[in-house]
């Protein structure tokens, strides 16, 4: 990871040059079109998540602050900059007041983009306040939640109904908020889940063997396309299906209200952040 006044970018040697030239320029562009700032931009998706597909596209996720004055006015501009889709690159950004308002809501994307180890480039100061914010104001039964209904969602559209071949992403997909659910349960103090993926299974205290079958996956998966398709290991089909169920026992009573006091901190934060713009 590079540092140079307080800038950060972090770009694995893997990356394609073009790919990377493209969402440098294209982040600038926005800039200058949009008169905006972007304090942090960042790799989500499979790739900062620690397993890539051989045909995976890049996933960048920005978060950008427009003019003081722009939050002032009647007649508010979008708080989303989207980009066109192409075949390999997914590119768009969240305004800074969306992405506080759904830090507090739980929303597991913003924390993520705060903790991605893919940086195409970041206010060092700005990415360490916000995700102190995160630590701080972040209610856990609404994370948890989160990461319930997306990994529910996936394991019943792809996962379920005794599935025997199922595209590998998708397996991926349902298998990612199971253990971050896991992960949640084993850190009862903590709220921002790790995003590295093979970080987090290391936190997990999983049997040897389903971290093997796991590793094996993330191997397969890195020399495949996702649209390979594998039989489900039956072992990761009981580890999700346990894993939702203990969620819903855990965290289905408690109350998902953001207290007044976060919600103030949450307003301190956005305010302080616009006289950078």
């Amino acid at each position: 990871m590079t540092h140079a006044q307080g800038w950060l970018r972090a770009i694995p040697e893997s990356f394609c040059p073009t790919a990377l030239g493209d969402i440098d320029r294209t982040l600038q562009a926005i800039r200058a079109e949009h008169d905006v700032a972007i304090p942090l931009a960042i790799e989500s998706g499979s790739r900062a998540w620690g397993f890539p597909s051989l045909d995976s596209d890049y996933d960048c996720r920005f978060i950008f602050i427009r003019p003081t004055a722009q939050y002032l006015s009647l007649w508010p501009v979008r708080d989303v900059i989207e980009v066109p889709l192409t075949q390999e690159l997914d590119i768009n950004g969240w305004d800074l007041a969306k992405a506080v308002r759904l830090l507090l809501k739980g929303n597991v994307a913003v924390m993520e983009w705060l903790s991605s180890p893919i940086i195409y480039g970041a206010d060092a100061t700005f990415r360490a306040r916000f995700l102190a914010l995160a630590h701080r104001v972040c209610n856990r039964t609404l994370v948890a939640r989160h990461y319930l209904h997306l990994g529910e969602k996936q394991y019943d559209r792809h996962c379920g109904m005794q599935v025997h071949d199922l595209r590998i992403k998708k397996l991926f997909y349902a298998l990612r908020p199971a253990i971050a659910l896991r992960w949640l349960r084993l850190h009862p103090a903590c709220n921002v889940v790790p995003m590295h993926f093979p970080s987090l299974l290391g936190e997990c205290e999983l049997e040897p063997v389903t971290v093997g079958i796991i590793d094996d996956l993330i191997r397969a998966k890195a020399q495949t396309r996702e649209t390979r398709l594998i039989a489900m290991p039956e072992p990761l089909e009981w580890l999700m299906a346990h894993e939702f169920a203990l969620a819903h026992e855990t965290f289905d009573h408690l109350s998902p209200e953001v207290p007044a006091d976060a919600m103030a901190e949450a307003d301190e934060f956005f305010r302080a952040q616009l006289g950078g713009k």
